[in-house]
């Protein structure tokens, strides 16, 4: 029992794509920035608690064969600054200014909840804008697409003719990197498999 610990509908599309069978389970944490927090630390915590927080409410019906993924994804500008969701559309144009001609990182941590433990990793990839004029961006901001987005943009929509090229994953900049978490998954699976293996020898 796969279950996705997002009310995203980009990362519920995406784990779709990638084949897997999941039900959705939308998590409900603080996602305030710690002092002092990096980004690899910060994307990661919340990956974790996301997918440890809907564990706790599923696994007393069903615990053997859950298994939660809980994701988190950030923007760190060329300052070094970690641009979450905007608050408002001059907070949006702020963003766009910071990244706008230059080279940022996008960050998604993920983490994989079960009876067996907790596995937590993270992917980044380096997105190249082109240099925007404030006419650009004011126009873009104002279509509504930056505001529900880390980093205000969203490389699936609009905001990709401004992207000449990434280093990495793609689908980390959507939100959910597919293949560090089909890796996860498939790791997990084969955990389960020699738990179940090795239950059966007689000691």
């Amino acid at each position: 029992m796969l279950v996705l610990a997002s009310a995203s509908p980009r990362r519920r599309e995406l784990l779709a794509q990638a084949g897997f069978s999941f039900t959705v389970e939308p998590a409900s944490i603080p996602e305030d920035l710690r002092p002092e927090e990096n980004a690899v630390a910060y994307v990661t915590r919340l990956a974790r608690g996301k997918a440890e927080h809907v564990y706790a409410r599923l696994a007393a019906k069903r615990s053997e064969d859950l298994a939660v993924i809980g994701a988190d994804t950030t923007v760190v500008a060329p300052t070094g600054e970690i641009l979450a969701k905007p608050e408002n559309e001059a907070d949006a144009k702020r963003m766009l200014r910071l990244l706008a001609g230059a080279t940022h990182q996008v960050m998604t941590g993920v983490a994989l909840v079960s009876a067996l433990g907790t596995e937590v990793a993270a992917e980044v990839t380096h997105v190249s804008m082109v240099t925007l004029s404030d006419e650009e961006i004011a126009a873009y901001v104002a279509t509504g697409e930056p505001l529900d987005k880390a980093g205000a943009y969203g490389i699936q929509g609009y905001a990709g003719r401004w992207i000449p090229r990434i280093q990495g994953c793609y689908f980390n900049v959507m939100g959910l990197p597919l293949a560090l978490v089909s890796a996860m998954v498939e790791g997990l699976h084969r955990r389960r498999e020699q738990a179940a293996f090795a239950s059966t020898i007689p000691k």
